[in-house]
């Protein structure tokens, strides 16, 4: 199994829950990283190079795909790191002839979407910013490589993936650390998908989206930040009227413009 991104917040996190369930871990970042274990296989590099990238898949049996740049950035940048980033995994993937690709999206690509408004899958995007446009490329050369190469592809639009939410708008979009590697888990393993995006999101009472589509693949989430309310306060990004809060707002791009 292939790990990209593995230096980062979520991919460290999953490095260390499929540590013992993988035969050999293949981790893959631009940054320089140590194994911790005889089973991990560490490689630097970046994801534009398709060569490297083909060249780490060759072996693999699924691919979980986390590298990229992770917030708003120049559309340059971002269709640089993510897209081609992502085309590159694919496309290794396919010449490699690995199983189950899961690609990071991300609940940004549908946050103009109002917080009155439960969101499925099948919903247009309504992207929140440049990042939100990145990750419904992303999809979108996923759902290519699913119907006309036959990969089978799962792409997890991650919520806001925190040790604990600490914001307003975090009460419905908080992803928590073990609903995350349940979500992954189930992405790799679930049978007979040969498309499937998935919103992961922890079992929030007050959460946006729909999560029938993650039972459907085989998890349903058990953490829920109502459990954290009292704790923040009562002013926030949730007051905007978007689910997107303060990544919705025009500064936010306008920076990097």
């Amino acid at each position: 199994m292939v790990v990209t991104g593995a230096a980062g917040r979520i991919g460290s996190a999953v490095r260390v829950g499929l540590r013992g369930e993988a035969e050999h871990l293949v981790l893959v970042d631009r940054v320089g990283l140590a194994a911790r274990s005889p089973a991990e296989d560490v490689r630097q590099f970046d994801l534009r190079d398709a060569e490297a990238v083909a060249a780490a898949l060759a072996g693999a049996d699924a691919v979980v795909h986390l590298g990229g740049v992770p917030d708003e950035a120049p559309l340059p940048e971002l269709l640089d790191n993510n897209v081609q980033g992502t085309h590159n995994v694919l496309e290794g993937a396919r010449r490699q002839g690995v199983g189950r690709v899961v690609l990071a999206s991300s609940n940004r690509l549908t946050g103009f979407y109002p917080v009155s408004t439960t969101v499925t899958a099948e919903m247009p995007p309504r992207p929140d910013g440049l990042y939100g446009v990145s990750k419904i490329a992303v999809e979108a050369l996923g759902r290519l490589y699913a119907d006309k190469f036959g990969l089978s592809v799962v792409c997890l639009r991650i919520g806001s993936f925190e040790d604990a939410p600490t914001e307003q708008r975090h009460l419905a979009t908080w992803l928590s650390p073990r609903d995350c590697l349940g979500f992954v888990r189930a992405a790799l393993t679930a049978p007979d998908v040969d498309f499937a995006a998935v919103y992961a999101v922890s079992a929030n009472t007050r959460r946006f989206w729909d999560v029938a589509a993650g039972s459907a693949l085989g998890y349903t989430p058990v953490d829920d930040a109502e459990a954290f309310a009292s704790r923040i306060p009562a002013e926030g990004d949730a007051a905007r009227g978007l689910q997107g809060g303060a990544y919705a707002d025009a500064e936010y791009t306008l920076r990097h413009l």
